[in-house]
């Protein structure tokens, strides 16, 4: 049962990216008033902060394009303009494949105990694989949010 993870983890992945099939690039960047990022920064923040939960955590390779980390860690934000150096299709196809990665990396060790505990900045104290990607069910489906609603500004 502890494998249904992975079904919860391909489940909302397919819901992020089914929500932006119809954003093209330059959609991607718009920052609507009121809002300090847009969709492009929160699908290259999931990704990051998935494959760092994932990966680094269980000292696993991290499949990081050299930007990523300065544009997509937590306390960044796309300029003003919107512009992120990263093309949409690019993350996209990083997202399309990262589940996959992280199953065939931990499919049998999600009860592993990581070397390094983390604590989230709600609290939420993680130290194994399955808690690791468990919280990253918790983020994907709040930027996942974020997107719906950005998308809603862009589209109206």
């Amino acid at each position: 049962m502890s494998d249904y993870i992975f079904t919860q983890l391909r489940f909302v992945r397919a819901n992020t990216l089914r929500d932006v099939v119809d954003i093209n690039n330059k959609m991607s960047e718009i920052i609507p008033v009121g809002f300090n990022n847009n969709i492009k920064w929160n699908l290259g923040h999931i990704y990051f902060i998935q494959e760092r939960f994932a990966f680094h955590f269980a000292k696993e390779t991290l499949w990081l394009p050299e930007p990523f980390t300065e544009l997509f860690r937590p306390g960044t934000k796309p300029g003003s303009d919107g512009q992120i150096e990263v093309e949409l299709s690019e993350i996209i196809q990083l997202l399309e494949g990262q589940i996959d990665r992280i199953e065939s990396t931990f499919k049998n060790r999600l009860k592993e105990k990581t070397e390094e505990s983390y604590t989230t900045s709600k609290g939420l104290h993680l130290s194994t694989i399955e808690e690791f990607l468990s919280f990253c069910l918790y983020h994907e489906g709040m930027h996942y949010e974020k997107i719906k609603l950005l998308k809603k500004l862009i589209t109206s």
